[in-house]
Order: structure tokens, then C-alpha cells, then sequence
């Protein structure tokens, strides 16, 4: 959106600098340099400069401006083409989870019985979303809504970045979440951009998903008769969470779910107990470099460790999601935006 609100702004710059110079010269006054009207055909403004070129009748004899121009308009109708890809081409990444197998495996590392400790022959098939960010992928998000869709989720998981601190238009936010509450039950917890936007509008916002039937779990935890769910707040990341679920949740054989922001405090989620947790954040490093990985978390960290994919600590499976919206960075590469779904078997 960042890059999109830059390529309009300086295209509408570009044609009134064209009318603007046209204007200075037919009076004889200072004139706009040939050189800044260039470097805003360089920064994503050639539409504008070419349009400004022909509705204005200025500089159509000079070749520095009548081959430039509509080169740089091509490069960028390129550019603007890969990153449109990149940023709104939706992947479906799936992953198999058996309770046994990962508890059995845990057990025999440790020189155990591998006896199977839990086998009740359930499955529950769970849809993770994360850091949207206001990113829009059709009308109404229906391009998403479809997609999860045709997953036939469950249950949907929402870890966070449900909006953005820089555009702050709730509206594509609350049409995600009222198509998701039609397709499963939709759980959600914030992120850090929530907690940047406190104040009356985002309680608005939490109030107005709330009533759409969206299950918002900051801080709590949601017991059913297969499965119990816990949300962590952005504001709880790093605080002692082995008290999340009780004793009886531990021992009761249920599929213990846990939802949080952030992957780095993974450690505090193995101690909560819990079996699976889904988080976001990293938005899959931006940039993937094949073979080396994420290029930058939106910590402005190089390289971090995990950006992405499956992650085992413990009895506990973590998956973290590349996300939807974009972060430090206007343009995902080799990074598309994903919808994250997992085959439990408990």
C-alpha cells in the first residue's frame, strides 16, 4: 500500500510539475530544472510527467524527455506488475500434526517408553491468518474469504496485525472478520501493532468483531469438548506463562492450542505446556533469499532465525506464518503472502 500511495502522489506531482514549468516558461519566469522533472519520472512518477508531456504540449522535442519518459514508464509498469505479484499471489502452506507421534517422539528421545499416550481418532483442521496489516485481496476481501473457503477450516486462528499503525482503516480489517465468522469459528489475539494503536478507535474495533461473533482471547482461554485454546496479548509476551492452562487441562488429553504474536518468546510457549501454537510477525523475513532465507524481520534484524515453516521445541510444534500485508518493507520477493493450515490428528 506504502509503495502504491508513493507511485500515485508522484504521478499527480509529475503532470502539475510538466503544467507548472510550461506555465513559468510561457511568462518568462524561474523555471522547474529539467533534472528534477526527470528524477520524478525516476521515482514512479513517468505516467504523470508523460501525460503532463502531451496534455501540456512541453518538452515533446527533446529527446532526453521523449525517449526517457516513456522508457521509465515502461520499467516501472514492469516493476509495479512483480511487485503486484509478489504482494498479492496467495499461497496455502499445509502441515500434518499427530498428537501421539509428537509426544511418542519427545519420550524417546529421552529414553521413555514410546508407548502411545493419547489416541482418540480425532482431527481438526485449523486455518491460521496473520499481520493483514489492512492489506486488501478483493472486494469486500473476497479473494481471501474464498481461499480460506476452500479449506474448509474448523476453526480460524488470528495472531495479530489484524491492522496497521501507519493506515489505520478498520474497515478492510471488519470485512475479513465478518467473512470469517461465516466460514468457522474465528479466534483472535493482537500483535504489536495493536498495542501501538490503543485508544477509543481500536476498542471499537475489538468491540465491533466481538459482536460479529469473533472469539477475541487476549489473556484467555477458551475450553470445548475437543480442544482447548489460549491467547497471548502482545502486552503478556515475556511473563510466566506455565499457568496458562490448568493442571486438569494438561491431564486431560485435549489438544491444547495456543495463539501469540510473536515467535521468539517460543521458549515461554513450550513451558506454557501447550502442544501447538501459531504465531507471526516476521512476515517470512520480507525478502527469502534461496538458500540462506528471510532477509530482514521488522525489528530491522539481518537474517533472523526463524522467519517461517515448522518449528519443534519440546513437545510443542510451533508454526509461524509469512503472513498477509507487508511490514519494514513495501514489496515482498520470493515471499508470498500465506494462509497457513494444519491437519491435527489427536
Amino acid at each position: 500500500m506504502i509503495l502504491f500511495y508513493m507511485v500515485v502522489l508522484n504521478n499527480i506531482l509529475g503532470f502539475a510539475l510538466f503544467g507548472i514549468d510550461k506555465k513559468r516558461a510561457e511568462n518568462g519566469r524561474y523555471r522547474v530544472s529539467e533534472a528534477s522533472l526527470i528524477l520524478n519520472a525516476v521515482f514512479g512518477g513517468a505516467l504523470g510527467c508523460l501525460l503532463g508531456m502531451k496534455v501540456f504540449h512541453h518538452k515533446t522535442k527533446k529527446k532526453k524527455f521523449t525517449i526517457t519518459i516513456p522508457l521509465l514508464l515502461i520499467l516501472w509498469t514492469v516493476f509495479l506488475g512483480f511487485c503486484l505479484y509478489q504482494n498479492y499471489h496467495l499461497v496455502v502452506t499445509e502441515y500434518d500434526y499427530n498428537y501421539s507421534e509428537a509426544h511418542n517422539e519427545v519420550e524417546a528421545a529421552e529414553g521413555n517408553s514410546t508407548e502411545e499416550k493419547v489416541q482418540q481418532g480425532k482431527g481438526l483442521r485449523i486455518v491460521q491468518i496473520s499481520d493483514l496489516h489492512n492489506q486488501i485481496f478483493g472486494f469486500q476481501q473476497s479473494d481471501l474469504l474464498d481461499r480460506i473457503e476452500k479449506c474448509n477450516p474448523d476453526i480460524i486462528v488470528v495472531t495479530g496485525d489484524v491492522v496497521d499503525q501507519t493506515h489505520t482503516c478498520y474497515t478492510f480489517s471488519k470485512d475479513f472478520f465478518k467473512g470469517a465468522v461465516e466460514i468457522a469459528p474465528t479466534f483472535y489475539v493482537t500483535g504489536n501493532h495493536e498495542k501501538w494503536l490503543k485508544g477509543e478507535a481500536l476498542e471499537g474495533f475489538i468491540k465491533d468483531v466481538e459482536d460479529m461473533g469473533v472469539q477475541y482471547i487476549d489473556d484467555k482461554v477458551v475450553r470445548t469438548e475437543d480442544y482447548i485454546i489460549a491467547g497471548v496479548a502482545e502486552t503478556t509476551l515475556g511473563d510466566d506463562l506455565t499457568d496458562v492452562y490448568t493442571s486438569e487441562d494438561k491431564e486431560s488429553g485435549k489438544l491444547k492450542i495456543l495463539l501469540a504474536h510473536e515467535p521468539a518468546y517460543h521458549d515461554d510457549y513450550e513451558k506454557s505446556g501447550a502442544d501447538l501454537v501459531f504465531t507471526g510477525h516476521i512476515h517470512g523475513g520480507q525478502i527469502i533469499l534461496p538458500g540462506v532465507g528471510g532477509l530482514l524481520s521488522p525489528g530491522c534484524s539481518f537474517l533472523p532465525e526463524i522467519y517461517e515453516g515448522e518449528h519443534t521445541f519440546g513437545e510443542t510444534r510451533m508454526y509461524v506464518s509469512r503472513g498477509l500485508g507487508n511490514s519494514v518493507l513495501p514489496v515482498r520477493i520470493n515471499d508470498y503472502p500465506e494462509i497457513v493450515v494444519v491437519n491435527a490428528e489427536y
